[in-house]
């Protein structure tokens, strides 16, 4: 099994930390990343495998097949799930090439809300009640009806942002009118789902999964809002930290038990199994975890907090789950915590510039910087994109870990930069 060739999708921080632990693999002897970033390149080095950017966008998937059988890679990873929605696993499997992903049938417990809640439905998960619609004027009137907070969401994919949450019924017609009428998130928008409000933090948990078997990793949490004390627009994600302390073994047991392995089985009594990472993202409710949503890839920035943690290979997790035996794996996790702190272009998540030069990276020591909307420019490290970078630092506790990467963040800097002071608050 030495010396395998890997290819990872995508471009974010979420991919330049699957780069970052695969490539300590010692059965990894070269990764590819596409189209990768300004970190996802260095050269070889002891123990650690040599990474490569490959100009080839995360969606161009016959490119991306050509490349993959060009450069007799071994494997291929998928980072986002838009690639995913539409069937590159399914391509690179006809064509004889290892890939670690869904389906596309499978990836439709992301790409359609409506998919999922069905699936919720089916197997009793728990979840919030909720009604679907695909006519503005039938929603609008559903909305008057029910008076009450209602959560609004597009029913395809809108990058982490087609989900509205109101506090009043006009609150909840304006988010409607805003998917459904303006198509603010295009075609993504043609069917909403309009849900009863929950209350109570949030948490994701991700696992891994091999069609039938489904191994949970730390829970996480993300600060999805833009500014400090949750206010603001949603984003991407902000910053994350890993595991969550409320969070019991008892509780994630349930977590396994009632949420994630009822949808991996029915997905598999489909004949649509799901091979990958299944993410759940949960609220802990005065009754118990109840569904928010599932997707179908690693999150982003969870990864950036749960990888570090990770002590086992992730290449022999992968593998295992490809191979249907991860049952047979021991997955082991380092004791502590992991805090990630995102920090984002002036402007976002709205337009923002570009092309701002990034000072103070060779600074860094103590914690992780993974690269996520960063280019090269004339020898410099700039700006391309609304979140830039994650810095990721562990520690034995969460103050701890938080305390380092607060203190490499202090040391980074580009004209507009801004971050969350308060990851790890909410707690």
């Amino acid at each position: 099994m030495a010396g395998l060739r890997v290819l990872i999708v995508g471009g974010g921080g979420r991919e330049h930390a699957l780069a970052w632990a695969l490539s300590r693999s010692p059965s990894v002897a070269r990764i590819f990343v596409a189209p990768g970033n300004a970190g996802t390149e260095w050269p070889s080095a002891p123990g650690c495998a040599p990474c490569a950017n490959v100009s080839i966008g995360a969606e161009d998937i016959p490119a991306l097949r050509d490349f993959a059988s060009a450069e007799a890679v071994d494997l291929t990873v998928v980072g986002p799930e838009v690639p995913l929605e539409a069937g590159i696993v399914d391509v690179f499997q006809a064509a004889g090439l290892r890939i670690f992903g869904p389906s596309r049938a499978a990836a439709q417990i992301e790409a359609s809300k409506a998919f999922a809640k069905s699936i919720m439905r089916e197997k009793a998960i728990p979840t919030a009640s909720y009604s679907e619609f695909d006519d503005l004027a039938a929603a609008e009137a559903y909305i008057r009806r029910m008076d009450r907070p209602l959560v609004v969401k597009a029913d395809g994919l809108a990058a982490g942002k087609g989900v509205l949450v109101g506090d009043t019924t006009q609150d909840a017609l304006d988010a409607v009118r805003l998917i459904m009428g303006d198509r603010a998130f295009g075609a993504a928008g043609s069917r909403v789902l309009i849900e009863e409000r929950l209350e109570g933090p949030e948490i994701s948990v991700l696992a891994f999964c091999d069609g039938r078997t489904a191994v949970l990793m730390p829970p996480a949490r993300d600060h999805k809002r833009v500014f400090d004390g949750d206010r603001g627009p949603n984003t991407g994600g902000m910053g994350a930290y890993a595991p969550v302390a409320e969070v019991s073994t008892a509780m994630l047991e349930t977590i396994r038990l009632a949420i994630v392995q009822p949808a991996v089985d029915a997905l598999a009594e489909r004949d649509t199994p799901f091979v990958g990472v299944l993410f759940a993202g949960l609220m802990l409710t005065a009754d118990g975890p109840k569904t928010l949503e599932f997707n179908a890839r690693f999150g982003d920035p969870e990864t950036q907090a749960i990888l570090p943690l990770l002590e086992s290979d992730l290449l022999d997790v992968i593998l295992a789950c490809l191979d249907g035996r991860l049952n047979a794996i021991d997955l082991r996790w380092r004791a502590g915590e992991c805090a990630t702190v995102v920090a984002a272009s002036p402007g976002y998540p709205g337009a923002y510039p570009k092309g701002h030069i990034i000072h103070g990276l060779e600074n860094i020591v103590e914690a992780q910087i993974f690269h996520a909307g960063t280019a090269r420019s004339d020898g410099q490290i700039v700006t391309s994109g609304g979140r830039v970078l994650a810095i990721s630092a562990a520690g034995a506790d969460l103050d701890a870990a938080l305390k380092t990467a607060y203190a490499a963040i202090g040391q980074i800097h580009f004209d507009g930069m801004h971050f969350r002071t308060d990851i790890g608050q909410a707690r």
